[in-house]
């Protein structure tokens, strides 16, 4: 839905900046704007649950994203430098947070997206004492 975000808005300061009769070519472009945003909202969250996974044992964190160019992801308990929680205003509001585990790895850091906030502090918590725990030095 985020990249529907600019198209509104772009609609929005045409019809704005043009205040005449909207014109068929602006009607268009709404519905248009109207059936991607409804099939975007039909077919994403069946299509990112049966996608994305993650899961945490105590040899590693296990990640997998992607829409169409799908990447699975492993990071060693031993190799964890950092682990955060992220929530941004919306996520807030749902009661939802990120986990970010950062590892010296140079594809970047895992990230598990859309939690439920307390399960996401007991995964930071969880991850947490795994790196304490772990003798191993994490570079």
């Amino acid at each position: 839905m985020g990249s529907l975000l600019p198209l509104i808005a772009a609609q929005a300061i045409w019809w704005w900046r043009d205040p005449a009769s909207p014109r068929p070519v602006q009607w268009w472009l709404v519905a248009a704007t109207v059936v991607l945003g409804t099939a975007y909202l039909a077919v994403m969250p069946q299509w990112r649950y049966r996608v994305h996974r993650w899961e945490v044992t105590p040899e590693a964190v296990y990640t997998q994203t992607g829409w169409f160019n799908q990447e699975r992801r492993i990071a060693p308990i031993v190799r964890i430098q950092t682990v955060d929680l992220t929530r941004g205003p919306v996520a807030q509001v749902l009661r939802l947070a990120s986990v970010r585990v950062t590892t010296a790895s140079s594809a970047g850091p895992l990230a598990i997206h859309g939690l439920d906030h307390d399960l996401a502090v007991s995964l930071v918590e969880q991850l947490t004492e795994l790196t304490v725990s772990d003798l191993g030095d994490a570079t």
